[in-house]
């Protein structure tokens, strides 16, 4: 009983926070459509685990959050400390600069699909460190993304698959290659809103889902920052 109340307690504060973010402009169903459940299934020692549903989706909500609490770097330095790190935007508020570009990617990777389940989707954002300016300038590095992605029923408000947290990291160019990329349109957002569709879309169609990139030394010490 213990557990069960845990895991349901878990689902309404994941629906709960994902609820007081907003929605992207592509759909139109009220936030409330996201009410957490939990499908339990029992196994044979008594322990009480999430049902295996299986993917075959189609997603009729996706709810973007970009929680305040995550701290926000404006130094200009190769490895700044800070969960946010964004300069393709104006200096502004960086959490709906973020959210902008998380709920577009999601739109788009998620638009068109034909699966048997209706579902809605609660995205939280965990980290997004992009490159500073004198790291897009000179080396290059690592666009390190992390986020939550949990999956309801769209209709029950059952939670369908455990929570799972996806690293969705992407190189960053520098120097010369940098100028290049922006001249033919390949800028910072560019890339990255293309790269978290790709995402997105692997996670909800890939029966392994997405499979986090091996990107060198220079993820490992991004990470960890």
């Amino acid at each position: 009983m213990k557990l069960l109340k845990a895991l349901a307690a878990f689902a309404v504060a994941t629906a709960l926070s994902a609820c007081a973010s907003g929605d992207i402009p592509s759909r139109d169903a009220p936030l409330e459509l996201i009410q957490p459940s939990v499908a339990f299934t029992e196994a044979d020692n008594g322990e009480i685990r999430l049902r295996n549903v299986g993917r075959s989706y189609s997603v009729e909500r996706v709810v973007v959050d970009v929680p305040r609490s995550l701290k926000v770097s404006e130094a200009n330095k190769y490895y700044p400390r800070g969960d946010i790190v964004w300069r393709e935007d104006p200096v502004g508020d960086r959490y709906s600069q973020v959210k902008a570009i998380f709920d577009e990617a999601m739109a788009r990777g998620t638009t068109g699909a034909e699966g048997q389940i209706p579902v809605n989707l609660g995205v939280r954002v965990m980290r997004f460190h992009a490159l500073t300016e004198k790291t897009r300038y000179t080396i290059g590095g690592i666009h390190s993304i992390r986020f939550e992605l949990s999956v309801f029923h769209a209709e029950t408000g059952l939670l369908l698959e455990q929570p799972r947290v996806i690293q969705a990291d992407l190189i960053g160019f520098g120097g010369q290659r940098a100028i290049n990329a922006i001249a033919v349109g390949q800028t910072q957002k560019v890339r990255i809103t293309d790269h978290l569709t790709n995402v997105i879309r692997t996670e909800l169609n890939s029966p392994e889902g997405y499979v986090s990139q091996r990107l060198g030394v220079g993820q490992l010490i991004n990470n960890t920052l």
